[in-house]
């Protein structure tokens, strides 16, 4: 109509136009899609799936008398003392903190027994 504006065509996008979001200047914008029914599937049938390695020893640290908490990663010279470098270690999918100094005796073992049985082959 020739007394209304022509209005731009725009790729549609699932963010608002006054959105916090801000895309970099000069780059294509991708839309945003939704899982389908087909991929929700898809996802579950893969995460019930079980492990086809073992999966890598969580990292403890002692805090008192028979007591371990958590850490973030093993430290240095627990990788160290169980012979494996840093590149095996995020090869075998082991978390790492450089921070944490020490080395306790159980993560040392969990590391050994999982460095064996890792180079086996299936």
């Amino acid at each position: 109509m020739p007394g209304r504006p022509q209005l731009e065509e725009k790729e549609e996008v699932n963010l608002p136009e006054d959105s916090c979001i801000q895309s970099p200047s000069g780059a294509d914008r991708v839309s945003m899609t939704t899982w389908q029914k087909h991929d929700w599937k898809q996802y579950f049938e893969i995460a019930r799936r079980p492990w086809q390695r073992l999966r890598p020893p969580r990292p403890v640290y002692p805090t008192g008398i028979n007591r371990v908490l958590p850490a973030a990663g093993f430290s240095l010279s627990e990788l160290d003392d169980a012979g494996i470098n840093l590149d095996q270690a995020e090869e075998l999918g082991l978390p790492v903190d450089a921070g944490r100094i020490g080395a306790y005796g159980p993560n040392v073992s969990a590391l050994r027994g999982f460095a064996l049985v890792s180079r086996r082959p299936l």
